[in-house]
């Protein structure tokens, strides 16, 4: 059967701490950060109501298939918001339907390229993949292996870019797992993780997310790459007003280089330092 390699986790493999030369040393999340996630991730769920009339006018593209792959112990049910949101705007949305993600598990490493092949099959051609946390490592490696296939990477606060394990605040819940995940050459190192990819991609990021250090969900910007700042926490990437206006801008690209997102004048406050 056809399959990938895949990251290990959030975490990535074990090794000694490193340095992020272009970005500096970073540190955990602070543990503010952490202890407020639940909270903030509530707050940003109890404001997507109130911003629908705002996001009725979000834009629209071709209607291409979007495969939409959850983070570290998270199912289909976290990205169901995300997901209709999309069918509203006429997308073909396909969850990953392989159940609860616990890591790089045989079924994961088969299942994920299949389902992107069906995918693009149904849509008639290449498939966009938005990827939170762990699943947008999942959705980078997809599109490194089968480029034919990947119109485009969205990922939502993904550490692809962490040198040291210890910078993410789900190691020690990765590791708990490990014995379930397959431990061979198809699993990539941390090294292999931060390469670029040959499709267009786009990083969105939160320097309030409590998880994973932002610094690691970022990497140099290209004609093909892109950094976009949000102000959500990590567990409210799927629902927040911006990161969803965001990826309807970047979903109604035609295929091709990437363009740069410019927010429109009256939603530059909601993307900091964006011009």
């Amino acid at each position: 059967m056809n399959s990938v390699r895949y990251a290990a986790t959030d975490a990535g493999q074990a090794g000694p701490p490193r340095t992020n030369s272009r970005y500096g040393h970073a540190a955990g999340p602070p543990m503010r950060l952490l202890l407020t996630e639940p909270a903030r991730g509530l707050a940003d769920l109890a404001i997507l109501p109130l911003a629908a009339p705002f996001l009725s006018f979000a834009p629209r593209g071709d209607g291409h298939g979007v495969l939409v792959l959850p983070g570290l112990l998270a199912s289909d049910t976290s990205t169901a918001l995300l997901r209709r949101f999309l069918r509203l705007l006429g997308y073909q949305v396909s969850g990953r339907s392989l159940g609860r993600n616990v890591g790089p598990t045989d079924e994961v490493l088969d299942g994920l390229p299949a389902r992107l092949s069906v995918l693009a099959s149904q849509a008639g051609g290449p498939v966009s993949v938005i990827g939170w946390s762990l699943g947008g490592i999942y959705a980078r490696e997809l599109a490194r292996q089968r480029p034919a296939l990947v119109r485009q990477v969205i990922t939502l606060g993904s550490p692809f870019a962490r040198t040291d394990a210890r910078r993410s605040r789900a190691e020690s819940v990765y590791r708990r797992r490990s014995h379930l995940h397959e431990a061979g050459l198809r699993v990539p190192t941390r090294d292999e993780l931060a390469r670029p990819i040959d499709v267009p991609s786009t990083a969105v990021y939160s320097r309030n997310d409590g998880i994973v250090s932002w610094e690691h969900c970022i990497e140099p910007q290209t004609k093909l790459h892109q950094n976009v700042e949000v102000r959500c926490s990590h567990l409210g990437f799927g629902v927040d007003p911006a990161t969803l206006w965001l990826i309807a801008d970047r979903l109604s690209l035609p295929p091709g280089p990437l363009h740069p997102f410019r927010a429109a004048r009256l939603l530059r406050a909601l993307y900091p330092g964006h011009p």
